[in-house]
């Protein structure tokens, strides 16, 4: 998965939605039932992407 094409405003708002994500799984009481392996995963290439550009971004808490 590559998002070396994709606008900063686009990588922001996709690492912003699986930040709701986690935090919906967190409110619901469950172990990130809506955010898997497969949603960490990906918000890694995100944040990977996202820090190689030097962008300003908050980390997802994914223990908390």
């Amino acid at each position: 998965m590559s998002f070396s094409q994709s606008k900063d405003e686009r990588l922001l708002a996709f690492y912003e939605n699986v930040r709701g994500q986690v935090e919906i799984d967190k409110r619901s009481g469950g172990r990130y039932r809506f955010a898997g392996d497969g949603v960490k995963q990906y918000a890694e290439k995100l944040r990977e992407e996202i820090e190689r550009r030097r962008l300003r971004f908050t980390p997802i808490d994914w223990n908390g």
